[in-house]
């Protein structure tokens, strides 16, 4: 015969475990605030750092900018140049299709303290803007080369591999 089940001993069975239970999920929640709000200061503190750097290093470029601060972009930061610019090399490519309008920049480019390594026509003849393309590490001699010849666009190396550059830093890709 089976044997009636008091109510009250079921319940005092399954309140331990509830309340077991609701202790563990407070403990897990608090855990992921905290470990929420730690990945939160972490990420944080690098954008926070490299903010302090470029501020700081703001003043130094304008010092020795020939334009005001404020007609670049604000995310824009200016390298600083290390060789003159007698040491520069530049090769000088026609990307807009115009004949002679490679020699006339290289003449411009010569006037500005510049070497020239190469003149020559680019591999297409449809670019519709000039830019200032840099080997590894004359990033802010490209930016100056750009500034003195109004060129706007300035990147790294893209097509063009170092050994076709004839020990050049820089290239002047000339557009439309």
């Amino acid at each position: 015969m089976d044997h009636p089940i008091r109510l009250e001993s079921v319940e005092l069975a399954v309140r331990p475990w509830r309340t077991a239970t609701l202790v563990v999920a407070a403990v897990a929640a608090v855990e992921l605030v905290l470990l929420v709000m730690i990945g939160g200061a972490l990420l944080a503190k690098p954008h926070a750092a490299g903010h302090k750097r470029s501020t700081a290093s703001k003043p130094a470029a304008t010092k020795t900018a020939a334009k005001p601060a404020t007609a670049r972009p604000a995310k824009q930061r200016i390298a600083p140049a290390e060789l003159p610019r007698r040491k520069v090399k530049v090769v000088v490519l026609n990307g807009n299709g115009r004949q002679g309008a490679a020699a006339a920049a290289a003449s411009r480019v010569t006037r500005k303290g510049y070497k020239i390594g190469l003149v020559a026509n680019a591999p297409s003849q449809a670019y519709v803007t000039s830019l200032v393309m840099y080997r590894r590490g004359f990033e802010g001699e490209a930016q100056r080369l750009a500034r003195d010849l109004g060129v706007k666009v300035v990147g790294p190396l893209d097509g063009v591999r170092p050994s076709q550059l004839h020990g050049a830093q820089a290239v002047l890709i000339l557009g439309g």
